[in-house]
This record gives C-alpha cells, sequence and structure tokens, in this order.
C-alpha cells in the first residue's frame, strides 16, 4: 500500500496543473450528483482521455491523499483534494469575472477557456490581490 503524503492547500501552485485537471472535473461532476459519487467513465468522458489513463491519474491522487477511491469503484474528494478544488474553483470565478466585466471580452468560449487555462497557475497571493482589485473595480 503506498503511503499518503500530504500536500498543502497553501502551496496550490506546487501541486502538477494534471493532478489539478482532474481535481476540479471530479468536484464539477460530483457537484452535479446525488451523493457526489463520480465514475472512472464520467472522468474520461469530460476531460476526453481514455480510461485507462484516468486510472493511472487517479492512483496517484489517491496515493497523495486527495481521493477516496478502489480500482473497478466509484470516487469521491478527500477534504483535502475537496479544500484544492474549491479553490480552483474560486479562482476560475474571478478569472471569469475580470475577463467578462473587466475586459469585457464578450465571447464566451474564449472567456472559458482562458479561465480554464489560467486558473491552475495562480498562486494565493495572486488570488488575494485580484479579488481586491475586483471588489474595487466592480464596486465603483
Amino acid at each position: 500500500m503506498a503511503k499518503k503524503s500530504s500536500i498543502s492547500t497553501s502551496k496550490i501552485s506546487d501541486i502538477p496543473e494534471s493532478y489539478q485537471r482532474y481535481l476540479d472535473e471530479i468536484h464539477t461532476i460530483s457537484s452535479r450528483k446525488k451523493g457526489g459519487w463520480v465514475t472512472n467513465k464520467e472522468i474520461a468522458e469530460n476531460l476526453h482521455v481514455e480510461p485507462a489513463s484516468v486510472s493511472g491519474m487517479l492512483e496517484k491522487l489517491k496515493n497523495k491523499g486527495l481521493i477516496k477511491w478502489e480500482p473497478r469503484k466509484a470516487i469521491r474528494l478527500t477534504e483535502e483534494g475537496k479544500k484544492i478544488a474549491k479553490q480552483l474553483s474560486e479562482i476560475h470565478n474571478l478569472l471569469y469575472q475580470f475577463f467578462a466585466r473587466v475586459l469585457k471580452i464578450e465571447d464566451q468560449k474564449v472567456i472559458e477557456n482562458l479561465s480554464c487555462e489560467i486558473e491552475h497557475h495562480i498562486t494565493r497571493d495572486v488570488k488575494t490581490s485580484l479579488e481586491q482589485f475586483l471588489s474595487q473595480y466592480l464596486d465603483s
């Protein structure tokens, strides 16, 4: 049995982007389902990857203590996995607001793609600065 390591959510930028993408997708799928359990097939379909690739990543996420999963069973985020996914979601929403309301980009697909790509590179300090900026900008 692999030893679980702990990831501090204060260093989300230290988590590989590939891990973040899976956590984000698991969170998105689970939020739409009663019970919050997600299947390998759902992840594969949403990320447009092969189920075998998903299984390999799930093993890595499990070893990091970010998901609860056994092969051929459903997947659920751990509390640590949920914290990271929620941070990613918050950052995504801030970026979306920035592109839509500050830069006034009208193409929602462009905004969504930009937000998805950039969210994985935002540090806690940048997130805080962006929150402050948006708060001031949108309140004026």
